[in-house]
């Protein structure tokens, strides 16, 4: 995808010195483009634990390429495993997390260790272009459900509206929910994005407001409980939200608030669409409620908030009083049942185990 014309992925090798990472530090968007060097794997934990990356395929990439920066200290097999602890620990939800080191150790834990980081570099590599295969792929399989509502509405004009960013910015690059999204836009599809802003850390109104404006996506920032109210006027034809982690049977975690979305979506007959890379599925869980864990972030984040001045200043304010204790789970899960369908790489299917396995095939043993 493009910032102002120039071609970008959200993680890539630094070409001047062909080690270090480069990234977009998602915690300065929008008021800042800033794109940090990583040369250790700390930082790269760093980055993850505190969301200058995040989106669950982007997590998982770079948590490879983490490895590969811990490889270039110690290649050793003592050492690479406890780096990978380290990077397992920093995001409990995403189990692309997880995904993406298990590939790498399975891969290095075969490699001689003189090897090691040649490899690592090439398998974080080929991570990372799956993941913008895949995304891609999404978008080709989702682009179907908004042309359907274009032709079937008429005036053709679709309303979609979306959750938290899953876009180009969560992963390496296009996005799952936003996949289809851009390719309805490139198409010349009349189209409006309702971009929750997703409370409490503002990924909509600061990310995927951000990344639609720069494409040129029309687009309105709305409060997080004005999704209801917009599907009761009938003013949203589709829901499309992305996925930390989707269980076997169907059962979807996503950011703070989708099941909210899921249940106004049902009330009103809205169709509700989960767009995942197959990396985002935990054949292992079964029940989401009980087999997904929650990560409860810090209190801050909903008692305080981040902005920009008047002024220009970006500033950080308290907006709870002074005192109030505050919870912060930061992902919901939202059962099979309120799901119209799964978007993946492989094509659309129910949202449940027949449905998976109709597409995954090779996991019914």
């Amino acid at each position: 995808m493009k910032v102002d014309g120039a071609a970008y992925r959200s993680i890539w090798v630094d070409p001047q010195d062909g080690w270090s990472l480069r990234i977009i530090d998602q915690t300065g968007l929008p008021w800042s483009f800033d794109v940090p060097r990583l040369r250790q794997m700390e930082e790269v934990a760093h980055a993850i634990r505190t969301m200058q990356v995040r989106g669950a395929p982007l997590i998982g990439a770079t948590a490879a390429y983490g490895l590969c920066l811990a490889l270039r200290r110690d290649s050793s097999s003592e050492a690479m495993e406890q780096a990978a602890m380290t990077l397992r620990r920093t995001r409990p939800t995403a189990v692309n997390l997880a995904w993406a080191l298990d590939r790498m150790l399975t891969r290095l834990r075969n490699t001689p260790q003189a090897d090691r980081i040649a490899t690592a570099y090439l398998e974080a590599a080929a991570i990372a272009d799956e993941d913008v295969a895949q995304n891609a792929s999404i978008g080709r399989h989702g682009l179907p459900l908004i042309e359907r509502v274009a032709r079937e509405k008429p005036g053709g004009h679709v309303n979609v509206l979306t959750h938290c960013n899953a876009g180009w910015l969560a992963t390496v690059d296009w996005g799952t929910a936003l996949a289809p999204i851009y390719m309805a836009h490139d198409a010349g599809i009349d189209l409006h994005v309702w971009v929750d802003e997703t409370r409490p850390r503002n990924q909509g109104a600061s990310l995927t407001a951000w990344e639609l404006g720069k494409h040129g996506v029309a687009h309105t920032v709305i409060a997080d409980n004005a999704g209801g109210h917009l599907m009761q006027r009938k003013e949203v034809d589709l829901v499309i939200v992305g996925a930390d982690r989707v269980t076997s049977h169907g059962d979807v975690a996503n950011k703070i608030g989708t099941y909210l979305k899921a249940l106004a979506s049902r009330d009103n007959t809205v169709p509700f669409w989960v767009a995942l890379p197959s990396s985002t599925i935990d054949w292992a869980a079964a029940d989401g409620l009980a087999d997904i864990p929650i990560e409860e972030r810090s209190s801050a984040e909903v008692t305080n908030i981040t902005g920009q001045a008047v002024d220009g200043r970006v500033i950080n304010v308290r907006v709870a009083a002074t005192g109030s204790p505050a919870a912060n789970p930061a992902f919901d899960v939202t059962p099979a049942r309120l799901v119209s369908g799964l978007i993946t790489e492989r094509g659309r299917c129910d949202a449940s185990s027949d449905g998976l396995l109709s597409l995954f095939p090779e996991r019914r043993a």
